[in-house]
């Protein structure tokens, strides 16, 4: 998730990758039928895809900065429409999604980004964790974060129901209890700091298949894990590995693999050993991805533009659109 002052340093390298990949985002590839899409156009001038989550039955779900609201795709029509509409249980902005089948609900964070454009609709002022039928849609629960600068960013569930979020604009991961009305603190660690104020600092979460939580830092491009022991929070280690740039949204693919996307243009595979990680790149090009699901042996990554949302000097300059959400085939080495 890309926040206001974490933009200018890196706006000449995404300059180039917008120049040298125009082509990439600007084209619709289709493959047969059976396979569906490699990509699919979005409702909305000003949607600014944040985050993507699916179901079981693979339909996607796509949170929106701009226009707000929820759009549900089907990855073998490629139709796309509204599903959760803006304003919705007084959202705003939408920034993580998470389809959680256990409780069949979607999950969804919900940002005031009125000041930088993002929809007025809403009666939210502040940050909050949304929970919406995940079959009809319906309103379920609204949760504010604490603190009255909290920044909702992205969502984990354990196994027992329990909702997890990052505080982009704190040092915490907070936990909403199954059946819970109000957060606590799960864990704090100075590490998840943003580096300067205004800055993003967590962002992506996901449990591995060891059932630890791993969590990412974006400004700071750090990933960390948080051990699990019984529900409760342990050790924070910080993976030591290449450097990251601007890692994002977070999905697992096994005991400790995972999908990450760089805002800096790329869908990596992160594998894990011991205290260390190694990014591999699957596919790079995007303009600003955001998140990434997988659906069987497809990855599909929201590309955001979001530099035309959060930059003021862009302002009067608009994004490609329509925005797309992006299908990248999957070997059978990149999932195992």
């Amino acid at each position: 998730m890309l926040m206001v002052s974490s933009y200018p340093s890196f706006a000449s390298r995404l300059t180039q990758t917008v120049i040298a990949t125009a082509l990439f985002s600007s084209v619709l590839w289709m493959t047969t039928a059976d396979a569906g899409p490699l990509s699919i156009a979005l409702p909305g001038a000003r949607a600014f895809p944040e985050s993507i989550t699916s179901a079981r039955d693979g339909t996607l779900f796509i949170g929106r900065l701009g226009d707000g609201g929820i759009i549900r795709a089907n990855p073998r029509t490629g139709k796309a429409s509204l599903f959760v509409a803006p304003g919705a249980s007084g959202s705003r902005s939408i920034t993580g999604v998470f389809a959680d089948e256990a409780s069949k609900t979607l999950w969804a964070c919900s940002n005031d980004l009125s000041a930088l454009g993002g929809p007025s609709g809403g009666r939210d002022r502040g940050s909050a964790l949304k929970g919406f039928d995940l079959r009809t849609s319906a309103p379920k629960l609204s949760v504010p974060l604490p603190g009255p600068n909290a920044f909702c960013n992205d969502i984990a569930v354990d196994a027992r129901g329990a909702v997890y979020v990052t505080d982009s604009a704190a040092p915490n991961v907070l936990r909403l209890p199954a059946r819970a009305s109000t957060f606590e603190v799960f864990a704090s660690n100075p590490q998840f700091l943003p580096p300067k104020a205004g800055s993003a600092g967590l962002d992506g979460i996901a449990f591995g298949g060891d059932g630890n939580l791993y969590v990412t830092t974006y400004a700071a491009g750090g990933l960390f894990r948080i051990e699990v022991d019984h529900g409760r929070a342990g050790r924070v280690t910080k993976l030591l590995g290449a450097p990251l740039t601007l890692p994002d949204g977070l999905r697992s693919l096994g005991r400790r693999r995972f999908l990450l996307v760089e805002g800096a243009g790329t869908l990596d595979r992160v594998d894990i050993e011991g205290d260390e990680f190694k990014a591999a790149p699957i596919r790079g090009g995007f303009r600003t991805p955001t998140s990434v699901t997988r659906v069987g042996s497809t990855a599909w990554v929201s590309e955001g533009q979001v530099s035309f949302f959060f930059d003021r000097s862009r302002k009067g300059q608009s994004p490609a659109l329509p925005f797309r959400i992006y299908a990248v085939p999957l070997s059978k080495g990149e999932t195992q």
